[in-house]
C-alpha cells in the first residue's frame, strides 16, 4: 500500500470513528432527557452529523467512482430532510401539549409577551 491509501484509510477511519462517537452521545441523550424536545433535538442532530459522517468515511474508502456519488446524494437529502421533520414534529408537540409551561421556562414569558401583543384577546 502506498501513502495515498494509507493515508485514505486512516482519514476514512477517522470519519467513521467521529460518526460513532455522535451516535452514542445521540444514545446517551436520548435515555438521559425527561422531555420529548429535548430527546428530539439529540436524536435529530445526531442523526443529521453521525449518518453524514459516517458516509463521508464511506465515500473516502470508496474513491472517486458512482457509488460515491450516490453517497453524496443520500447525505444532501439527510441534511435537507432531518431538519425538517424534526421542525414539524416539534412544532406538533408544542401545539399539542397542555403542560408546556411544566416543562419549559420560557414558555410563560412568551405567553406573557402574547398576551401583551394581543391586548389580552384570547383565541
Amino acid at each position: 500500500m502506498g501513502v495515498f491509501e494509507w493515508l485514505r484509510l486512516i482519514v476514512g477511519c477517522l470519519f467513521l470513528l467521529i460518526g460513532l462517537v455522535i451516535f452514542f452521545t445521540e444514545i446517551f441523550g436520548v435515555f438521559h432527557f425527561r422531555y420529548v424536545l429535548n430527546r428530539m433535538h439529540a436524536t435529530a442532530m445526531g442523526d443529521t452529523l453521525g449518518i453524514s459522517s459516517c458516509m463521508i468515511g464511506l465515500m473516502i474508502f470508496s474513491g472517486w467512482n458512482y457509488t460515491t456519488l450516490k453517497l453524496l446524494l443520500i447525505v444532501v437529502f439527510l441534511w435537507l430532510a432531518s431538519p425538517v421533520s424534526s421542525h414539524v414534529l416539534a412544532r406538533l408537540e408544542v401545539a399539542t401539549n397542555e403542560n408546556l409551561g411544566a416543562h419549559c421556562t420560557v414558555y410563560p414569558e412568551l405567553k406573557t409577551l402574547e398576551d401583551e401583543l394581543t391586548g389580552g384577546e384570547t383565541k
